[in-house]
């Protein structure tokens, strides 16, 4: 049997990659730090999907993923032996947290002859190259050479799991029926995996864009305004008329421009026909998903490459409107929901704080890279949308 060692047993590992190796006949080693997650896979090998979704007529609503097993992330030599012996690699574990994994995986890696790919399933653009930069320490270049780094499109959406649930259960997950990963055909060594999901593309940076453009800006941009009209869940933000314009807008006008910068990739039927599924998606009423998740961690959010700052730099690059992108930043900057606590995410507090000491046009400067010089305009348009 095929072995796949996957780094993260968080959501997107529970609910997408291990379930589609799984189904694909691989053995899945999950390596997480949580020891709560690491003893219940080994002790009961599966865990149940929960799809919280509209599904056809005899569609299970249950997915029991098996063959799985686990590994804890601090035990160096056990992951390093499982990487060198594995026949793909994947990772899920959150920008933060990959240089943290980087030495086992190394470690394991440097005890190889032969190639090895690694999937990257992490919503961070450039992730290969920050992953390349980071192994060149540990590896020499004939070992570093032999690493297929792919990066991936993640579109699975997955609430924040309630407590009770995660009391009761730390394995189950609930997520929506959506079910692929989208990857970069050209970074694989040798054949990719055969593996029904597994959405292989050329040209990958116009879906790499798509993604941060269309889909991350689109469910942000959902989250600000809901926000702002009341709303808790996500679904709510897209039955209100106002919040759906502001957040079509925004969506098409990126859309627009993407279609600009790609236009031998992503024809635009094709974009618009991506918006409305996504629109489909968001309004997911059994998912649950709230406002809070979805719009949490502003500096990331509204950081330059991201999606609502860098949809704008699309925009302006391919002489769109600019005007409902610097509308979503405005309504980000309102941005104050809290989380089943009571209180906003760490980030957003450190965030709001310096916006009160230092106020609107540094917040757009050192947050955003706005240039209040060079980026006169886009500042006017930004606070012209605040009351």
């Amino acid at each position: 049997m095929k072995t796949l060692v996957h780094f993260g047993a968080g959501n997107i590992g529970r609910s997408l990659v291990a379930p589609l190796f799984s189904a694909a006949g691989y053995e899945v080693v999950c390596v997480d730090a949580a020891r709560d997650i690491v003893a219940a896979l080994n002790a009961r090998g599966a865990y149940s999907i929960i799809v919280k979704d509209v599904l056809p007529p005899g569609v299970p609503d249950v997915i029991t993923v098996s063959g799985v097993r686990a590994l804890d992330a601090r035990d160096t030599a056990a992951v390093a032996a499982a990487v060198a012996h594995a026949d793909v690699c994947s990772t899920a574990v959150g920008a933060g947290v990959l240089p943290l994994i980087v030495p086992a995986l190394a470690a394991g890696l440097a005890q190889r002859s032969a190639p090895l790919n690694v999937i990257l399933c992490e919503n961070l653009r450039n992730a290969a190259a920050f992953m390349r930069a980071a192994l060149h320490a540990h590896l020499d270049p004939a070992a570093l050479a032999r690493v297929g780094l792919v990066e991936t499109s993640i579109g699975k959406m997955v609430p924040i799991m309630p407590a009770d649930v995660r009391a009761r259960d730390p394995l189950e997950v609930w997520a929506e029926a959506y079910n692929q990963i989208i990857a970069d055909r050209d970074a694989f060594i040798g054949e990719p995996p055969d593996v029904p999901g597994l959405v292989l593309k050329h040209h990958f940076a116009a879906y790499v864009d798509r993604k941060l453009f269309i889909h991350n800006l689109g469910h942000a941009a959902a989250a600000y305004f809901g926000h702002l009209a009341g709303a808790q869940f996500i679904w709510e933000c897209l039955e209100e008329p106002s919040v759906r314009a502001h957040v079509l807008d925004a969506m098409y006008e990126s859309a627009r421009a993407l279609y600009a910068c790609y236009p031998q990739v992503l024809a635009m039927p094709d974009l618009e026909e991506h918006i409305a599924d996504l629109l489909r998606r968001f309004a997911n009423r059994a998912l649950g998903d709230t406002v809070y998740r979805v719009g949490r961690d502003l500096p990331r959010k509204l950081a330059p490459d991201d999606r609502c700052v860098g949809a704008l730099r699309l925009v302006c690059a391919h002489g769109g409107n600019p005007e409902p992108l610097c509308a979503v930043i405005a309504a980000a900057l309102r941005f104050t929901a809290c989380g089943e606590h009571g209180r906003l995410f760490p980030a957003d507090e450190e965030f709001h704080r310096q916006l009160q000491s230092s106020g609107i046009p540094a917040t757009l400067q050192h947050v955003c890279g706005l240039d209040p010089v060079r980026d006169a305009a886009l500042h006017t348009a930004i606070q012209r949308c605040l009351p």
